[in-house]
Parts: C-alpha cells; sequence; structure tokens
C-alpha cells in the first residue's frame, strides 16, 4: 500500500487495508500527533475531535478504532451517531472542534467504508495535510509519540446532535415562505440523512412520503438513494407528489424529480439555481463553477444568460477549491454534490433541496416548468471495472482513436476519460448532438480499455 487518500478521503472494503481496525487506529493517531503538533490547526489548546458516521455495520468497528487512535494521543472524542457529512462539517466549526471526522463510504455499497476528514474552519482538509497523514501511517512508528497515561482522551457522546444539524438546514430556507401543501417523496437511501432528513421538511410544513428510511446496516445505497433515481420517479408519480428527492448514504449529494417524474440530476439543479440568483443580483461574479463531466447544455444556458462557467477537476474538493479561491457561491457536479457556499463548506442534499424548494415557492412555477430550464446535450457515460491503472495515452491505439472521434464530432461534441478516485472503474464520457453515434463512440473506447485494463 502506497496511497491512502482517493479523491475523497480514505476509501475501501471493511477488513480489508486500509480500512482494517488496526490501520485505522494508526489513522487516529496521525491525525492526533498533526493536531497536537499544530500542523493541523486547532482553535483550542483542548483538542477534540467530532465523529460521525452513516448507518454501515462496519462503522462501529472504525468509529472505535478512530477514536482510540485520537485518545492515545491525547484527543478528546465527541461521538455523535449517523449523520450527514455537511453535517460534520458544521459541527465541526460551531462545536470549536480541532477537526471533524466522517466514517463514510458515501454512495459505495455497504462492504466499503471510509474516512473523510474536516479542518476547524469546516472544510475538508487539504491535500498537503492528506499527505502528512499518509507519511504517518505508512512509513512511521508512532508508538514513541504516545501520550503519558495522565494524558489519555475521552470519548463522550453528543445526544443532541441531530437536532443541531435540522435547525441549521431549516434556517437556510427563507423565513418568508413554508413547505404547506407540497408532497414530497423522499429517499434518504437507508443512509446517514434517514432521521434528519424527514424531519427537516416536515417541520418546515411538508407532506412527506418516505423511501429508504429503514437501514439495517447492509442496506445502504441498496436499490436506493440517488443512484437509483428510477425508483424516486416512479412513487412520484404514484402518489402525485409535486417533487421528489433523492439522497445518497452520507446525504452530501442530491437528486431530483419533478411532478412528472422527470429526472433532475447536478446540472439541472445548479442551472436553474444559478439563474435564480443572478435574477437577484446574488451569485457572485456570475459565476458558476462546474467539473468537466456536467452537460454543454448548462454551459450553454449559463452563457446565454450572462453567466461565466468555470470547470475544474471532478470531486466537489476541486470544486470548493475554486470556490475559496476566488469568492464564487455555488458550484457542484453533475452527480449532485451541490455547494451553496453561503451556507455551507461541502456538499449538502438536504439544503440544495430546500434551495430548489425556495426558487419554486418564490417563482411560483412547478417543478417541471424549472426542470426545462436546461436542456441537456445527449451525452453517453460507460464505466469499466479495471484490474490495472495504466497512463492511458501510453495504450495502442488508444490516441488515434480519441483524435477520429474528436475530429467526427467537429467541435459540436468532445470526450472525457478519466479513472475513478472512489472505485475500481474508468469512466467513459462521449457528448454530441446524435444519441446513436456516441454511443457507438464510448462502446469502441470501453473495448479498447477493457481489453488493456482488465
Amino acid at each position: 500500500m502506497t496511497k491512502l487518500f482517493g479523491t475523497d478521503g480514505i476509501r475501501g472494503t471493511a477488513n480489508i487495508e486500509p480500512m482494517t481496525p488496526q490501520t485505522v487506529v494508526k489513522i487516529g493517531q496521525a491525525i492526533g500527533y498533526l493536531l497536537q503538533k499544530e500542523i493541523l490547526k486547532s482553535p483550542s489548546p483542548i483538542k477534540k475531535v467530532v465523529i460521525g458516521k452513516d448507518t454501515r455495520l462496519s462503522g462501529y468497528m472504525i468509529e472505535q478504532a478512530l477514536s482510540s487512535g485520537l485518545n492515545s494521543m491525547g484527543i478528546y472524542v465527541q461521538l455523535v451517531g449517523p449523520l450527514p457529512t455537511p453535517g460534520i462539517g458544521y459541527l465541526t466549526r460551531t462545536m470549536r472542534a480541532s477537526a471533524g471526522i466522517v466514517i463514510s463510504a458515501s454512495h459505495n455499497a455497504y462492504m466499503d467504508n471510509g474516512i473523510k476528514i474536516f479542518g476547524s474552519d469546516g472544510f475538508k482538509i487539504s491535500e498537503s495535510i492528506e499527505k502528512e497523514i499518509e507519511k504517518l501511517v505508512l512509513k512511521e512508528d508512532l508508538t514513541d509519540k504516545l501520550v503519558p497515561s495522565k494524558d489519555v482522551g475521552r470519548t463522550k457522546r453528543i445526544e443532541d446532535a441531530q437536532g443541531r444539524y435540522i435547525v441549521y438546514a431549516k434556517n437556510t430556507f427563507p423565513l418568508d415562505y413554508t413547505l404547506d401543501g407540497l408532497r414530497i417523496v423522499l429517499d434518504t437511501a437507508n443512509g446517514a440523512s434517514y432521521k434528519v432528513a424527514p424531519a427537516i421538511f416536515e417541520e418546515l410544513g411538508a407532506e412527506v412520503i418516505h423511501l429508504g428510511d429503514n437501514p439495517n446496516g447492509t442496506n445502504i445505497n441498496d436499490k436506493v438513494g440517488a443512484l437509483y433515481p428510477a425508483k424516486l420517479s416512479e412513487a412520484v408519480r404514484e402518489f402525485r407528489a409535486d417533487v421528489g428527492i433523492s439522497l445518497d448514504g452520507d446525504a452530501d449529494r442530491v437528486i431530483m424529480c419533478d411532478e412528472k417524474g422527470a429526472i433532475m440530476n447536478g446540472d439541472h439543479i445548479l442551472g436553474l439555481c444559478a439563474l435564480f440568483l443572478k435574477n437577484k443580483k446574488s451569485l457572485k461574479h456570475n459565476t458558476l463553477v462546474v467539473t468537466h463531466m456536467s452537460n454543454y447544455g448548462l454551459e450553454k444556458k449559463m452563457k446565454e444568460n450572462g453567466i461565466e462557467v468555470i470547470k475544474v477537476g471532478v470531486g466537489d474538493k476541486y470544486v470548493v477549491d475554486e470556490m475559496r479561491k476566488n469568492g464564487f457561491n455555488l458550484g457542484g457536479e453533475q452527480s449532485g454534490h451541490i455547494i451553496f457556499s453561503d451556507h455551507t463548506t461541502t456538499g449538502d442534499g438536504c439544503i440544495a433541496a430546500l434551495s430548489v424548494l425556495a426558487v419554486m415557492k418564490e417563482t411560483e412555477k412547478k417543478m417541471s416548468e424549472l426542470n426545462q430550464l436546461i436542456e441537456d446535450v445527449p451525452q453517453v457515460l460507460i464505466n469499466c471495472r479495471v484490474r490495472n491503472r495504466k497512463e492511458i495515452d501510453k495504450i495502442a491505439g488508444y490516441q488515434e482513436l480519441i483524435d477520429k472521434i474528436n475530429s467526427e464530432l467537429s467541435g459540436i461534441g468532445r470526450t472525457f476519460i478519466r479513472f475513478s478516485g472512489t472505485e475500481p472503474v474508468i469512466r467513459i464520457l462521449v457528448e454530441g448532438p446524435d444519441k446513436f453515434k456516441i454511443n457507438q463512440y464510448a462502446e469502441s473506447i470501453a473495448r479498447l480499455l477493457e481489453k488493456e485494463l482488465s
């Protein structure tokens, strides 16, 4: 093992490296050591870390291992139980904690788990801090860095964490409006938001029809949640709901659908919110930050309305970095990570959904009208499983094939191929006006890469 961190923290199969108790204890120790040395800055001389998780069976094991590692370095630990990832970012800031940790593998199946780390400011830690943790875990013996017995840290549970997050999320919705009379289908993916998300929308007045709200440790993301919006769409039509909201396992992303059951991915959510904020003169620098996976239809609509679009690498942390660097307040990914930096430090599915509902309320338009604001250019995405990662530019015939396809697309389409940072797959995206042709292009690229990488 030469690397711990991917594009979104540490991730792997539970009880297989790096997600074993032994390594997780050492990760906790490494974080604790960096806090004690003030390499990871803390607002208080008393170092404390907030730890939350989703509903995976292995969360208990990893929670205890992390706590033990941190305690052994003299760090106090506060456990909050199942809570959305953005909730940990919020609590880290408001509780003046030294750091926050989320135990979750996000949209992955229950067998996987992961660790996401927030600094005291509520933002995910930098790559330089990630490298420091990697070095300590993979190359150092931390035994001689343990604190004396009298200085060992303590762990306790925070009982009202869910209520704090519910109030925080509700306060992002305009006080002039309620959700009275609105019927919502809400799919919480049997994940971290299964208690808090229904409470948020119900306390604002909505009638909520629940999906994916009965976690058992192994059913998180299992044919429910943001990765399976077809179930949401079907339920919206069946119950004649006004809108559908589907979160992923740690609720940092959202996919929605309108009253007709038509899916609204992250591009549509970003587009309608950007147009709304610009009309209110609240879109900072009239700029939207997206990734290279976003549909050209979004970019086209934004340019038509005087909104600049900045594209960054895939991963919400790259979106957040660009937003922080240049003072932008809206950005996100097609996959449903939506960041409203006026309210939150990372993607928040509940707050994004509330923002869309606020647009719906203020404009007095049906969700289907808002959904139609963005017209997608045909796009094909193929995920190929890989065993061997190697530089794809060096694969025989690859560059020639890409050049040929790009030439045939002749400036009215594109190809975008990348390895996933969280799964053993390579993602092949082809965009263009002819759905049949771009599907052929994507299949030809997939055949070549599968032959070389599987």
